[in-house]
């Protein structure tokens, strides 16, 4: 709040450029305009949707892929460097040829948030399978366990640190990009709203909802920790 209110001091007496920086009080009172007449709800459902979508094709597709080149080393040496690589990628910049394949939908959206996302999650969920103490893994061959009884006993269940740190990260990159593409084809929720008040030069709107979505995304990370929590195992 003192930050705040030093912006709107040095606003006001001229220091800083009104014309690149609206007043914190503008933008906390264009919250109730955006809600009123841009359909804030709305569009924050439409991007929900489609973040909630390609989430859970991150999730599933980097721990199934994980699961495999974990028991396939071959595979895991000749694909891991190409999965770094893929991870460090602007993929944003591919979205022409998204739009190709897809056309102007929801699916381009889905589908650059699930590319840019996978990467980094099925990194840190290989290693976290590959992380898992030998001393744990003895314990279970030691009581005769199956090769899945042991994955879903012992190697799941320690991987989860890991594996929730990984899912942390590909949903940040798929917000990213999933935002960042609906603004740049103007299609979409939250992405379309800010490209929209952006081009009228509504400064404080534009704040605003960057606010609103630096929001919902603590509290979606605040959800996952919770859910990272219940599923790993008590000490």
């Amino acid at each position: 709040m003192i930050f705040l209110g030093g912006v709107e001091f040095m606003l006001r007496i001229g220091v800083l450029n009104q014309f690149v920086i609206p007043f914190p009080s503008a933008v906390v009172l264009s919250f109730r305009r955006l809600f009123a007449e841009e359909q804030l709800l709305h569009r924050l459902l439409v991007t929900g949707v489609e973040a909630l979508v390609a989430s859970l094709l991150v999730i599933g597709f980097s721990i199934g892929i994980g699961m495999l080149l974990h028991r396939h080393r071959i595979a895991r040496l000749a694909m891991e460097p190409w999965i770094a690589a893929a991870a460090a990628a602007p993929i944003v910049l591919a979205y022409p040829l998204f739009l190709v394949i897809f056309g102007r939908s929801s699916a381009t959206i889905v589908a650059m948030g699930f590319v840019a996302g996978l990467a980094p999650a099925l990194l840190k969920t290989l290693e976290g399978f590959l992380g898992v103490r030998k001393t744990l893994l003895n314990v279970g061959y030691s009581y005769n366990l199956t090769a899945s009884q042991l994955f879903w006993k012992i190697q799941f269940p320690a991987s989860i640190p890991t594996i929730f740190t990984g899912i942390r990260l590909g949903l940040i990159f798929t917000l990213i990009n999933l935002i960042g593409v609906e603004f740049l084809i103007n299609f979409g929720g939250l992405g379309q709203l800010i490209n929209d008040l952006a081009e009228r030069y509504d400064l404080p709107g534009v704040f605003a909802t960057i606010v609103f979505v630096i929001l919902v995304s603590v509290v979606l990370f605040s959800v996952l920790e919770w859910v990272e929590r219940w599923l790993r195992p008590a000490r």
